[in-house]
């Protein structure tokens, strides 16, 4: 009995895909949900797992080739693969279903089986998040040989945000580390190997085999290493060689998307080559007392996202301040009943962000963005808070935050500032944002442009409290200013609605009375 392999769906707007590279030939034997094919559409890759445990029997797509949605891919004949199915693809048939579990657990059964992947449970790259597609093996806590719990830490991985720690899936030895420190590894990738039964029975096996592994990944990889198809007709275009494109398919196979970042860095490239060209011969001496270090993926990720944002937008900035002196005595007056009812101090971030969110619905452009030759209006406000990490900038954000009371919003600040300084944060709590404010004054600024946070078309750059002398009612009087910065997208926000935005953040704050009856 034969089962088909068709095209899964690709996605709403996407109709073809491309036969990127097969992983199986006619003939092999595979396993349920083994991946049997990659295919490439102009936005993701998609791998087609096979669908029954059997033989690949016939392959109808070839690589290279362009196939729509349900189109027959391959055929896989089930229940003849024989024995041999259950140790290649760790899925047994019904007549093995006895012997399977039989060795499961029972380290004098494990004979050749147990290296074959009958004891052994792979180690896999765990969800990264919907946008994320690849990440960085920052360090191993492990080493192979060593005995592992379940659920023990072994290696944390390092994305565009976040850092995500491996926890052990089962007890045992770990054999094989099939990711280096320092490897980029895509999402669903292998990272390594434990060998199930006690760290002493397992740890003899493990030093034997782990050579054979590691050879045969070699072997893969030089065997997997053809280009997408899509990839070697873009780069033929653009007239680029397969040495300045940087792989992120699997096995570093260069994928359509890489060569179209690699012509965008090359526009790029003109501008950053200055700065790095005059950089003048450092003696001897002068070597000796730098360090050079390489950059983490989060700061190369601020650094390319910051410089895309200065690329893109029209970006200006405008100017105002505000006299702080009402919201410091509300907040005096009534902190200590704050806390005491909800268990969270009042800040002056819940004051900013309710102003923000008034002042956003009256400049609805400020909370929107830019798509394509569309503007898409948002009638919600999720607010991103920038907050400073031992890492780098992040910016998680408060969902629905004009929908929220003070208490609210100052719980969800203290909770995300917690997390971020943590390295705790998700890649949904940074996702999704429609306007930022960002707080420089914790560090002592007085005056500064923010740069916005792509797509958001609006930043509003808080400063640090200065008594300054003040001209009021024909008098100077000492008063506690602080300058306000609003970084807005001019494609979309106008000079007047930036201002009137700017102004209503202002008059709301120096009469916070204004918030309570959304004015």
């Amino acid at each position: 009995m034969s089962s088909e392999v068709r095209v899964p769906t690709l996605g709403e707007s996407v109709t073809e895909a491309t036969v990127a590279t097969w992983f199986k030939k006619p003939g092999d034997i595979v396993a349920v949900d083994e991946m049997l094919c990659e295919l490439e559409t102009d936005k993701v890759t998609v791998e087609v797992p096979s669908p029954v445990a059997g033989t690949l029997e016939d392959i109808v797509a070839p690589e290279g080739e362009t196939v729509g949605v349900d189109a027959l891919l391959a055929t896989v004949s089930e229940g003849d693969a024989g024995s041999d199915a259950a140790p290649k693809g760790k899925e047994a048939t019904k007549d093995d279903d006895a012997e399977s579990q039989a060795p499961r657990g029972k380290a004098d059964q494990g004979k050749d089986d147990a290296p074959k992947g009958g004891d052994n449970v792979d180690v896999m790259v765990p969800t990264l998040g919907e946008s994320v597609t690849e990440a960085t093996v920052s360090t191993w806590f492990k080493k192979v040989g060593d005995t592992v719990a379940q659920d023990e830490m072994l290696c944390e991985l390092e994305t565009d945000k976040v850092s995500v720690e491996v926890p052990s899936p089962a007890a045992g030895t770990l054999t094989e580390i099939l990711a280096d420190e320092g490897s980029t590894v895509e999402a669903s990738a292998k990272l390594a190997v434990i060998s199930g039964g006690d760290g002493a029975s397992a740890s003899a096996p493990a030093s034997e085999e782990a050579p054979a592994p590691a050879a045969q990944k070699s072997d893969s990889t030089g065997k997997d290493v053809e280009d997408a198809p899509s990839a070697k007709k873009a780069m033929a275009e653009a007239g680029l060689s397969r040495d300045q494109v940087t792989g992120s398919g699997r096995d570093g196979r260069v994928m359509k998307e890489d060569v179209a970042k690699a012509l965008e860095m090359g526009k790029s490239a003109p501008a950053s080559a200055p700065s790095a060209a005059p950089r003048a011969p450092v003696s001897a001496d002068d070597a000796s007392r730098e360090e050079r270090v390489k950059m983490t993926r989060l700061r190369q990720t601020i650094a390319r996202r910051l410089k895309d944002s200065q690329n893109t937008a029209a970006m200006l900035t405008t100017y105002n301040e505000v006299d702080m002196t009402e919201v410091m005595e509300l907040r005096n007056e009534y902190k200590d009943l704050f806390l005491k009812k909800h268990g969270v101090k009042l800040g002056f971030m819940s004051f900013f962000t309710k102003a923000c969110c008034h002042a956003l619905k009256e400049v609805p452009e400020v909370n929107a963005e830019i798509d394509g030759t569309d503007v898409v209006y948002k009638n919600f406000v999720h607010m991103g808070i920038a907050a400073g990490t031992p890492t780098g900038l992040v910016v998680p954000v408060i969902r629905d935050a004009d929908a929220m009371s003070f208490a609210d919003i100052e719980k969800a600040i203290a909770e995300k500032g917690a997390r971020a300084r943590d390295g705790k944060l998700s890649m949904a709590e940074m996702q999704g944002g429609t306007f930022t404010i960002s707080n420089g004054g914790v560090y002592g600024s007085l005056m500064s442009s923010p740069i916005l946070n792509p797509p958001q078309s609006g930043i509003l750059g808080m400063h640090k409290i200065q008594d300054r002398p003040m001209a009021i009612g024909g008098e100077v009087v000492i008063r506690p200013m602080m300058y306000l910065a609003l970084s807005y997208d001019h494609r979309i926000v106008d000079g007047k609605g930036a201002v009137t935005f700017l102004v209503r953040v202002k008059e709301a704050l120096e009469d916070p009375r204004r918030l309570l009856m959304d004015l």
